[in-house]
């Protein structure tokens, strides 16, 4: 499988344009969104065109976008960075944003024309990343034993793809169960889809399937990603990550985690958790599906407490 898979590097750069993998619409189609501009790159992470990491590279390509504005330019990356931290409450986009503009106001204070430091700080950012996610893919794919069944849960931005490849061509045995992930369905359109190009040996399941599958013996080692990190080793991933934790320890299952290092919050109480429209749940192909009279609660995303967790393979930003 190749390592340019598209969820594995969902967005890049092209004459002064940032095309998006639209995540929405795989596997039926492999479409790009062109993205000019801030206000475009907020649109297409709070849409969930993008989700995981390709929301990291479209925030950090979004100040290659706006470097040249009319007015005060350290001004318009302070508003850029205010724009995109609040695009998605969970995730902590400030603490790469923060970076970016503290590089821009060092420069500027030195006399240093502030787009050049944002240049060489994002460029550098994304050239260290690719590298980075490489030796966590071999990381991940060292911990697929010859024989290990396999469940994960949402998508981990083609990490799991390419690791499974690695250990499929080691001649390792291994059969992978991805739940659906609704209401997205990103895992059963972007997870499986992805394992399967990688050639792996993988089910489709429902989300309410995994406590029978653990009580059958039919996982022995849990692997999912994470949106959020605490100091304390908590996690924040897509709702439905906590039962399978709780479920997991319950059954003596080892929960690997992928996660990203940040001191930005001290617990996972401390996260806030994004409240997704309550449409997303009642209306399925543009329709909805219940009676208007039902109403929806959809949090985004859930809390792993670092208690539950075997083992973190963290990446680190390299900020």
């Amino acid at each position: 499988m190749s390592f340019e898979s598209p969820l594995f590097w969902p967005a890049y750069m092209k004459e002064d344009v940032l095309y998006v993998l639209d995540e929405t619409l795989v596997p039926s189609k492999l479409k790009y969104i062109p993205v000019k501009n801030v206000k475009g790159a907020v649109a297409v992470i709070r849409e969930m065109k993008t989700r995981a990491f390709g929301q990291f590279l479209v925030v950090l390509n979004t100040f290659l976008l706006e470097l040249n504005p009319k007015g005060d330019v350290l001004k318009h990356l302070q508003d850029v960075a205010h724009q995109l931290n609040n695009s998605r409450p969970t995730f902590p986009f400030a603490e790469v944003t923060g970076i970016v503009v503290g590089a821009a106001q060092k420069a500027a204070a030195n006399g240093v024309d502030p787009r050049l430091a944002v240049g060489k700080t994002v460029q550098g950012f994304l050239a260290g990343i690719r590298a980075r996610r490489l030796q966590r893919v071999q990381e991940i794919s060292d911990e697929m034993k010859d024989g290990d069944s396999i469940l994960t849960h949402c998508n981990v931005s083609g990490e799991l793809a390419m690791a499974a490849s690695l250990a499929i061509a080691q001649g390792k045995h291994i059969k992978f169960f991805a739940t659906e992930t609704r209401p997205y369905m990103q895992g059963a359109k972007l997870t499986v889809w992805e394992l399967q190009q990688a050639k792996a040996n993988v089910s489709l399941v429902a989300d309410n399937t995994v406590g029978s599958l653990m009580a059958d013996r039919l996982i022995n080692k849990v692997i999912i990603g994470s949106d959020r990190s605490a100091a304390n080793g908590d996690i924040a991933n897509k709702i439905g990550s906590y039962q399978i934790a709780v479920l997991a320890k319950e059954f003596d299952i080892p929960l690997i985690v992928l996660t990203q290092p940040s001191r930005g919050v001290a617990s996972g109480a401390d996260m806030p958790i994004e409240m997704r429209d309550a449409d997303e749940l009642l209306v399925f192909g543009g329709k909805k599906v219940f009676s208007p009279k039902v109403k929806g609660f959809y949090p985004g995303f859930d809390v792993v407490p670092h208690q539950l967790i075997t083992k973190a393979i963290a990446i680190n930003a390299g900020l």
